[in-house]
């Protein structure tokens, strides 16, 4: 049964001027109502085309987001750098009516050779995701699952108005949402791209007034260049990818209003929270649970556990996502509850404190290793810039604890690194093999991909041939 339009384009006329901050609001609104009038010309002869949206200007993607969606047009966000190998994965999965951005011409081909039909539900906002294997996948959202996020959100801060300075890619959940939180709530937004902030431009807003979301990387690198601008947020909320411990001390040091996160793309952005008020008096868990959340702790059977037991996350949300596209599987087998790949465990407060990953867990002679631990027993030794600690298949052991890492200076060596883990981790959750590297394979979001960190550490091993043929 079709649903009745949202009036997003009347929301739009009556934001205040100031609202998007460094751009023309006025310009933006007429461009929405361009845009939304021509998909209904285009909805009379083809009922809610399916669109891509890859726009690299934000106000052009922030226009076509609205209109597709006031209009009841399928969206799909996409990255307008994914290359030739992942386009195609796009567009044999979505089959787009329309395009929205300036692709290359390989993506333009590839969307003139489209064949099968793949149909899309009306008014579903698809978001990209992809695991640790870099497989592009679209969770089915809705505007009433990122509204319920947004409403969590506000719940759980006690505010009315979000303002948000969004550094982060609008096609990725963390800055899509920082955007709805603002549309929504009568907030303003400032957008920068995170190089520029980094090369020093800055938009004309008070820090104090706004929110500011980051992944870890992008935090090191501000605290190294300016603290003091960073400790005039509201609040910085941190997610995307494990910080360590002594990222988190250096914050605290400069009395940074940190809030550290667990969400995902499913959930529409973060379920659980760390308030700044409890990361400044040293706690470094991710928080507690936000009103439109539930979250549990389970053993395989389901079995929920008690207080500092660790388990699977189970999360049951308002925000949930309907399924993966063009599957709506959490829908159609009424799977209220997601089971997360995470591992982790409820201390007596309430505060979530995650664990690891369940599909990165290493088993090495029996025992259980999971990177998170020792990745951040390594940078505890400053003696490496960037870490990714993996298990490759050993006759011997199972599988051996590895360490794909970047030397935080040349005369870092596995002798330098074995010796400084002595008395940080027990002898078989120390790394087996030490594999230099000048950088690690990251994303937008500070993902690691682990599948080229496997690649990697193949090509390096002396005895590949069978460890490949083992894979």
């Amino acid at each position: 049964m079709e649903q009745p339009p949202l009036d997003l384009v009347g929301l739009v006329s009556h934001l205040p001027n100031n609202w998007l901050i460094g751009y023309n609001t006025h310009q933006f609104t007429q461009l929405v109502e361009q845009l939304y009038l021509e998909l209904i010309q285009i909805s009379k002869q083809q009922n809610s085309p399916k669109i891509i949206l890859a726009e690299r200007n934000p106000v052009r993607f922030l226009a076509g987001f609205i209109a597709a969606t006031a209009a009841g047009c399928p969206v799909f966000l996409c990255n307008p750098d994914w290359v030739k190998a992942e386009w195609q994965q796009v567009f044999e999965l979505v089959q787009p009516d329309i395009i929205w951005g300036n692709l290359s011409v390989v993506s333009c081909q590839l969307f003139a050779a489209k064949k099968e039909e793949k149909k899309a539900d009306y008014r579903q906002i698809m978001i990209p995701t992809g695991g640790s294997s870099g497989e592009i996948r679209f969770a089915i959202h809705t505007w009433e699952t990122l509204t319920a996020s947004v409403q969590g959100f506000i719940e759980y801060f006690d505010i009315k108005t979000v303002n948000s300075f969004c550094v982060l890619p609008l096609y990725h959940v963390s800055g899509l949402m920082q955007f709805v939180r603002s549309f929504l709530t009568g907030g303003k937004l400032a957008i920068l791209p995170f190089k520029a902030l980094e090369a020093g431009e800055k938009c004309e807003v008070e820090p104090a007034d706004f929110f500011i979301s980051l992944v870890p990387t992008q935090l090191q690198r501000l605290l190294d260049r300016t603290p003091q601008w960073l400790s005039q947020f509201q609040t910085i909320l941190l997610g995307g990818a494990t910080a360590w411990h002594e990222l988190l001390e250096q914050a605290r040091q400069h009395e940074i209003r940190l809030a550290l996160t667990y969400g995902m793309t499913e959930t529409a952005s973060q379920i659980v929270t760390l308030k700044p008020e409890d990361f400044l008096k040293g706690n470094n868990s991710c928080g507690q649970v936000l009103p439109h959340a539930k979250v549990k702790i389970c053993n395989p059977n389901g079995k929920m556990l008690g207080a500092n037991q660790t388990g699977i996350i189970t999360i049951n949300a308002d925000s949930l996502a309907l399924g993966y596209y063009p599957d709506t599987s959490f829908v159609r087998e009424k799977q209220v509850i997601l089971q997360a790949d995470d591992l982790g465990f409820f201390d007596e407060q309430g505060y979530l404190n995650i664990v690891g990953r369940n599909s990165n867990k290493i088993i090495t002679g029996g025992e259980n290793v999971f990177p998170s631990e020792v990745e951040a027993a390594i940078r505890s030794t400053n003696l490496v810039s960037d870490i990714c600690v993996i298990g490759i298949p050993d006759s011997h052991w199972g599988q051996a604890v590895t360490a794909v890492y970047v030397p935080s200076h040349p005369e870092v060596d596995t002798e330098t690194l074995q010796t400084a883990l002595l008395d940080k981790l027990s002898n078989f959750k120390r790394p087996k093999y030490w594999i230099p590297v000048e950088s690690l394979p990251r994303n937008a979001q500070g993902k690691i991909n682990r599948e080229q960190i496997q690649q990697i550490a193949i090509s390096w091993h002396p005895d590949r041939s069978n460890l490949a043929a083992s894979q």
